[in-house]
């Protein structure tokens, strides 16, 4: 199957440590998924909540769409994400016991369908920060070499 990666969560692999990760359907309008397809969305300030029994994409930024005529969608709204109960369950469970996040890591087309990727990740502290830039610029360095 073909995947079209639409944007991708840069900071993400900066700011955490993802554990583990998971491909979830994204609930979308029919403007959203126009301008999904055109590649407006960001995820900069992204997370996911859930309740144990639902889960939602908080914070994603999808741009309205200008050719659509008034309906336009709210470009912050809450989308649902689709997991099954097993899933959603090991998600509350890392949330609720262990204290960990779900951000989301990219979001792309698979057979005209959004999906998105979430994990479960683990903030960096700023000394492991240090480690990841130290040990960047020392493999670019390498690399000119």
């Amino acid at each position: 199957m073909e995947f079209k990666t639409v944007a991708t969560n840069r900071k993400a692999r900066f700011e955490y440590q993802l554990l583990d990760t998971y491909e979830a359907g994204l609930v979308l309008k029919g403007t959203e998924i126009k301008s999904v397809r055109k590649g407006q969305i960001s995820l900069q300030e992204a997370y996911v909540r859930t309740d144990g029994k639902q889960a939602w994409l908080v914070g994603a930024h999808i741009a309205p769409y200008e050719n659509a005529s008034a309906f336009q969608h709210d470009p912050d709204r809450e989308k649902k994400l689709l997991l099954n109960k097993r899933e959603i369950r090991e998600l509350y469970d890392a949330v609720r016991i262990k204290g960990l996040t779900i951000i989301p890591v990219r979001v792309y087309l698979k057979g005209g369908h959004a999906k998105v990727e979430i994990a479960i990740a683990k903030g960096k502290k700023k000394y492991d920060k240090r480690e990841a830039i130290k040990k960047r610029d020392f493999e670019r360095e390498e690399s000119r070499n």
